[in-house]
């Protein structure tokens, strides 16, 4: 049974640990400075915490995360979480996967063009084509086969910063400099891992089940103990690669964490640098693309009968399309849709553990989303660009508005006016 749950925290540490994963923990630790302890604690509250919350969420549940949506409303639950597995999936998770992967492991070796993103993108679609035909075996394949070589590859990066880096720490950054710790906190959303872990959450539950667990409490448990296992391994690599962010921050400046990784290989390794750097993110995003198309297969599998195979196939060719788009592309479509997304997912999920509080009462779920649902609207239209000053000058009020954070205080609202309305049983969410 340990040698399980190593097993499926193995899996479920690939599946989380793609390129973004490698990316921000550095720019943290860059902008940070002296502050960088009590900012990546911050991150790492809502970069691990939160994701493993929401699988073990998801084992609360018989099939999946639409289980979760379904308890503000059927409807709203099939369109929530359609939208969901589409954004995480084909129309933005994987095909940025891919993309980064080309960037970050072809890019030093030779000249970008489309024709070779083309040749690239297509190796790299059949090897996720060919595991994601058999979940079953995918987690063998990926917690036995190719998380060992990620985990490797980042050992060595991180031996090789520690023993190799002496550069001074400079003082934090302004945005760093108050605050650190709730800096930190806010930044660790960008990690979107939240939302993957409503689709990794079933994934890891039915990976326990064909293991002959099926109690409830069993799952959860094994659930939970898998996600702690994933849990300290993504700990350990954003502590260490954020750490070695602070040691360059003094070197020069950085467009991002790519660079900054890039950088620390070439300045360590040299060539043997730039080739290590590609392995580990040709594996972080090979790992989550297998994960998030597998997910997609099996949550749409269920909702239209369609054959699992034929889901697969399909969401590989769209996200196969839209990678050979290109990154910039495909993220200046895609963030806007995330950002507002992902509040309504992180207030599902802790409403999900305190549901004992209210009896997992409708109204408090419609309630609660709702209100979030319109700020982060809102959100979302800005980040494309939709200027609103007439709301902007309403909404600015609200409580850590300028952090971001303005749907929490109206989550909490709608949520305790959903209580007002717990009078009908026949409203309420039946265990």
């Amino acid at each position: 049974m340990k040698k399980d749950t190593l097993t499926v925290g193995f899996m479920l540490f690939a599946l989380f640990f793609g390129a973004g994963n490698l990316i921000y923990p550095p720019t943290l630790g860059d902008e940070s400075g002296t502050s960088y302890w009590a900012a990546i604690v911050g991150f790492v509250l809502t970069g691990v915490g939160l994701p493993i919350l929401a699988v073990t969420a998801i084992s609360f549940v018989k099939n999946d995360a639409r289980e979760l949506a379904d308890r503000v409303h059927p409807m709203f639950g099939a369109i929530f979480t359609s939208v969901v597995y589409l954004a995480i999936g084909p129309f933005f998770g994987v095909p940025r996967a891919a993309t980064v992967a080309f960037e970050m492991s072809m890019e030093p070796f030779t000249s970008v063009s489309p024709f070779i993103l083309f040749l690239f993108t297509t190796f790299f679609f059949l090897i996720v084509y060919f595991i994601s035909m058999n979940p079953s075996k995918m987690v063998d394949r990926v917690g036995q086969l190719l998380t060992p070589f990620l985990l490797f590859a980042i050992v060595i990066l991180c031996v090789g910063g520690f023993m190799l880096l002496n550069n001074d720490v400079q003082s934090p950054s302004e945005k760093y400099a108050e605050s650190p710790l709730f800096t930190g906190f806010v930044e660790g959303y960008l990690t979107m891992d939240a939302i993957a872990a409503l689709a990794f959450g079933i994934i890891v539950v039915n990976a326990f089940k064909d293991r002959g667990i099926t109690s409830r409490e069993a799952l959860i448990q094994s659930t939970l103990k898998a996600g702690l296992v994933a849990g300290i391994g993504l700990v350990s690599v954003y502590a260490s690669i954020g750490w070695i962010g602070t040691r360059l921050g003094a070197t020069g400046s950085f467009s991002n964490g790519g660079d900054i990784l890039s950088s620390a290989a070439n300045m360590m390794f040299g060539n043997f640098g730039a080739i290590l750097l590609g392995i580990i993110v040709a594996l972080a995003c090979l790992t989550t693309s297998v994960g998030l198309v597998v997910a997609c297969g099996q949550f749409f599998h269920r909702l239209t009968d369609f054959s699992y195979h034929w889901i697969v196939a399909l969401v590989t060719i769209v996200s196969y399309l839209i990678a050979n788009q290109g990154l910039n592309t495909i993220i200046s479509v895609s963030v806007p849709v995330l950002t507002f997304l992902y509040p309504i997912a992180i207030v599902l999920i802790l409403l999900t553990f305190l549901q004992p509080l209210f009896d997992g009462d409708a109204y408090v779920y419609r309630g609660a989303i709702l209100m979030t649902g319109f700020i982060s609207l809102y959100d979302g239209l800005t980040e494309y660009g939709i200027s609103m000053p007439a709301v902007t000058s309403v909404l600015e009020h609200l409580p850590f508005f300028t952090l971001g954070l303005g749907w929490f205080a109206p989550a909490v609202l709608g949520g305790l006016i959903g209580l007002l309305f717990k009078k009908s049983p026949a409203l309420s969410y039946s265990k």
